[in-house]
């Protein structure tokens, strides 16, 4: 396990096969075309399949048509020590392809999960992963309670289901390395953040700060991986723009929960744009952060408290 390392020019391959799935073969996955929805919850359904695991789904009815969340669960060790969610929605704004927002951040939900599955049997690890991808998240959903997380987080209240932290992956995809090119909303542009969009942020707020902490400190031990912390009071409501996606819907039920994310509209100017697309993305990057999930997972070892 200590000798383990990702190829990361096999996951770049991997990564932008996912991306060309989603957005070329299937294209638009928005409410306007649920055909294209129910295709991409097939896609994920089958690729958790055909790495061996269970699949299952939340189903629920969205205006005159049933939309699913799809969820695939990896234990490690008979009493794991914690257990987390990954999750990412899988619906792109109506009228793009969403290759950022939020293609980006399935693949590296899917190829994190193909990489933990590899694992098994040669890793002493004590953690349970679940992954989660959420069928509704964009406009006109958002806010209401036919978002997917919104739906999720509301059964794992009321199942009473153990979550430790939950992370959500929220455009994950997108670099931009001119001096300038990354901005912030009010206040962060005078608190001396990085001016170039080259790193990976998280965002979590004050009851998720020791999970956030936690992150960063694995995340750090990916060199090739600039990650940047920003923990924020009161769920968020002072700063809007950091609730932008499915953590907020744990926030709001007292579950520990980050927002991974390359900043969004922050840094990306395709953003909820038809220009949205794969070529735009930087593959490393996604291959990187991947690498970063699994330092923090692998970091679970059968003496962590």
């Amino acid at each position: 396990m200590e000798n383990w390392t990702l190829n990361i020019p096999d996951t770049m391959n991997r990564l932008q096969k996912h991306l060309e799935a989603l957005t070329v073969t299937i294209g638009e996955r928005s409410v306007v075309l649920p055909e294209n929805l129910h295709r991409t919850q097939e896609y994920i359904e089958n690729f958790y399949r055909s790495l061996g695991l269970h699949v299952k789904t939340e189903t629920y009815a969205y205006e005159n048509f049933t939309v699913a969340n799809v969820f695939a669960e990896i234990s490690f060790g008979t009493q794991p020590s914690q257990t987390y969610l990954i999750g990412a929605h899988y619906d792109s704004v109506a009228g793009t392809v969403g290759a950022d927002d939020n293609a980006s951040a399935v693949a590296v939900q899917l190829e994190t999960a193909r990489i933990l599955k590899a694992l098994e049997g040669h890793a002493d690890l004590h953690v349970t992963v679940k992954f989660v991808s959420f069928a509704l998240e964009e406009p006109p959903v958002f806010t209401t309670r036919y978002m997917g997380s919104r739906v999720h987080a509301a059964n794992i209240v009321k199942h009473k289901e153990r979550i430790d932290g939950m992370i959500c992956l929220e455009m994950v995809g997108y670099t931009c390395r001119q001096p300038g090119c990354q901005d912030y909303p009010f206040p962060l542009m005078f608190m001396g953040y990085p001016k170039e969009g080259n790193f990976i942020g998280i965002v979590g707020n004050f009851p998720s700060r020791s999970f956030t902490s936690s992150l960063k400190k694995s995340f750090e031990k990916n060199t090739d991986l600039p990650v940047v912390t920003l923990s924020v009071p009161f769920n968020g409501w002072l700063m809007p723009a950091v609730r932008l996606s499915d953590h907020s819907s744990f926030w709001d039920k007292g579950i520990k929960a980050v927002m991974v994310t390359d900043t969004a509209f922050y840094r990306n100017p395709h953003y909820h744009f038809r220009s949205d697309t794969m070529e735009k993305l930087d593959y490393r990057f996604m291959a990187e952060l991947v690498e970063s999930l699994l330092i923090f997972l692998r970091s679970h070892t059968g003496e962590s408290p």
